[in-house]
């Protein structure tokens, strides 16, 4: 089976390596942005969502406008709009865009993003609506017939949807968290479940819980499974690991400007002392050492308390190319990959790396559908 290649755009020029500056909203850089990723290869990219960013739907429309093939991955937080409206926005943007969206559902870890949206439930409550929230969602996508709904959250009478997405049967949902509710919601409703790059081990040990979240839930499939890295490419090892090396401490000088601006507690949701799994996570493979298995490489993650997907795969293309298939040897399907020299890594990306992996996995394919040829024989 082909993997999936996600990357990840914003609306302007933006990372731990730079601080950021200019408006927050750059449309020709946008459009660069999207137009790098297409011609690099990539099959969709992902929107993020955060309390203080763009919109998201508005920067896919905007997206798909200049693009042709990509994809979208919009990230959403349920419980801000009716589930209904969600639906009707994501499946009319779905329409103008010709089939090319998918939503990433984040149902939030951290209580103070959450309210500097207005939201004030707790974590466990937030998951539970979540799983009422994508129930309703689905419906709307799928029914053919006007439905009912009766839940904790939402109540819903004699609903039907006049627009339907432009795929079928629906528009796909990926799934992200680390907790335990987080397994049980995303195990039933996911598509694809998008965990951060941890050592393999680890991540063996979320794909076998989300995929018994999976069976608990009544599923005669599991999800797809998602993992994210922010590989550093070098011609050599040599040069790879002075790069990293070199953003490694830019991003320590940049993260001590903003604290010194801002605030001490202003540079994302990581810190000391995380509230969110996906983050504890990561921390906790950088207790275990800096360097895991081929080219995990955790320093990153520390250094900015894992507010995000932040460990990283140094090397040369075919160190971090097989670095990548070792995590598809273990179950993986998407690879999300976001460099922290955003524009140009994704234009190396798609040179350098994309290449190697899928000519890989093709072979692999092709390798397996001979011995089951073979067998049948």
């Amino acid at each position: 089976m082909p993997v999936e290649f996600i990357g990840m755009i914003s609306t302007k020029d933006q990372s731990e390596t730079r601080l950021t500056r200019g408006p927050v909203i750059d449309k020709n850089y946008t459009r660069r942005f999207v137009r790098a990723h297409e011609d690099a290869g990539f099959d969709r990219v992902l929107i993020g969502y955060a309390s203080s960013q763009p919109e998201g739907t508005q920067v896919a429309a905007y997206a798909a406008a200049h693009s042709e093939r990509l994809g979208f991955l919009v990230a959403h937080r349920p419980g801000f709009v009716a589930p209904t409206l969600a639906a009707r926005q994501f499946a009319t943007l779905d329409q103008f865009a010709g089939g090319r969206i998918a939503v990433h559902i984040i149902t939030g870890g951290h209580d103070a993003e959450q309210r500097r949206d207005g939201d004030f439930l707790s974590k466990d409550d937030r998951y539970a609506r979540t799983d009422e929230y994508l129930d309703i969602v689905k419906l709307a996508w799928t029914s053919p017939t006007p439905f009912d709904y009766q839940g904790k959250y939402y109540q819903v009478e004699d609903h039907s949807a006049g627009v339907k997405s432009a795929q079928q049967p629906r528009i796909k949902l990926y799934f992200g968290g680390s907790s335990q509710a987080a397994y049980r919601v995303g195990g039933k409703h996911a598509d694809t479940y998008a965990l951060w790059g941890e050592p393999l081990a680890e991540t063996r040990q979320q794909i076998d819980s989300v995929n018994e979240a999976a069976r608990d839930a009544g599923r005669q499939d599991t999800p797809g499974i998602s993992v994210s890295f922010r590989p550093i490419l070098g011609p050599t090892e040599e040069l790879a690991w002075e790069r990293a090396h070199r953003i490694l401490e830019v991003t320590k000088e940049n993260i001590a400007a903003f604290r010194a601006q801002w605030g001490a507690k202003s540079w994302g949701l990581g810190g000391d002392n995380p509230q969110n799994t996906g983050s504890q996570r990561l921390l906790a493979a950088v207790a275990k050492g800096e360097l895991h298995d081929r080219a995990l490489w955790t320093p990153l993650a520390q250094a900015t308390g894992a507010a995000g997907n932040s460990t990283a795969l140094v090397g040369t293309p075919e160190t971090v190319a097989q670095a990548l298939l070792d995590y598809v040897g273990i179950g993986v399907t998407t690879l999300l990959i976001r460099g922290y020299d955003p524009y140009d890594d994704a234009i190396d990306y798609g040179r350098h790396l994309l290449p190697l992996v899928r000519e890989e996995v093709a072979k692999r394919d092709a390798e397996k559908a001979a011995a089951r040829e073979a067998v049948s024989a």
